[in-house]
């Protein structure tokens, strides 16, 4: 109820009047049915736009420190995250990490769609680093599409460590969804999910880059080509 509330009568209006939030690619959104919604992680306001241009709800795996504050502050910060539709996790790694798994996925058990940032954090320059298999075990898991959805212009409004936003128009734009079923039975194999993780951070690459979808049918994705290798990767790819 607090979810769309804000989103309609509070914060809805207020963002949408400032911003006019432009939208690429509706038809690629699922209308029904669970789906993982994979997004680079530009700006602390990602989590404001990308919500509010989507017809459904979509729950975010949030860092824990959002719901452990202390005091009115604290109750304040607990009361409006889990409100946007966030849920907390604990981002130390280890069983925290298979915690966080678990959670997403029973999110995804319930048919709704899981918002996730595959880079773990906000970019400190613009850029799009490299994913965490996190969400390629989750997909497989789960039996569900991955869509890539590129945030632009989120970081000129909001960069890392700039408290006050400036107002610039920002884009949303959402990828075909991706089809990683053919691969259902390898959600443990972490070759499987690192290249999966890598063609999910390309695809997300390229609609960023473009700023535009060339299409709205599935991609599918059994031509996948698992590369057993140690050579290191590039670090970052620019996406702004």
């Amino acid at each position: 109820m607090l979810y769309w509330f804000l989103k309609l009568f509070v914060l809805g209006p207020v963002i949408r009047g400032l911003y006019w939030p432009k939208v690429v690619g509706r038809k690629n959104f699922p209308k029904t049915g669970a789906a993982i919604l994979a997004s680079n992680h530009l700006s602390f306001s990602d989590s404001f736009f990308l919500p509010l241009v989507a017809p459904r709800r979509i729950t975010f795996l949030a860092k824990s420190e959002y719901f452990t504050g202390r005091g009115l502050k604290g109750w304040i910060s607990r009361a409006f995250f889990s409100g946007v539709g966030q849920v907390p996790i604990d981002r130390s790694g280890g069983r925290a990490s298979e915690a966080a798994i678990q959670t997403g996925l029973r999110i995804l058990a319930q048919g709704d769609l899981l918002g996730i940032y595959p880079e773990g954090t906000r970019s400190p320059d613009g850029r799009l680093y490299r994913g965490r298999t996190g969400i390629a075990r989750m997909a497989l898991e789960a039996g569900v599409p991955i869509v890539p959805v590129a945030m632009v212009g989120t970081f000129e409004v909001q960069p890392t460590g700039k408290v006050l936003p400036r107002i610039k128009r920002v884009k949303v734009v959402y990828g075909a969804p991706m089809d990683f079923s053919e691969f259902a039975e390898q959600s443990k194999d972490p070759v499987v999910l690192r290249n999966i993780t890598n063609q999910v951070m390309q695809a997300l690459q390229g609609v960023a880059s473009s700023s535009r979808t060339r299409s709205n049918s599935w991609i599918r994705c059994s031509s996948l080509r698992i590369v057993r290798s140690t050579k290191q990767e590039s670090p970052s790819m620019r996406c702004r």
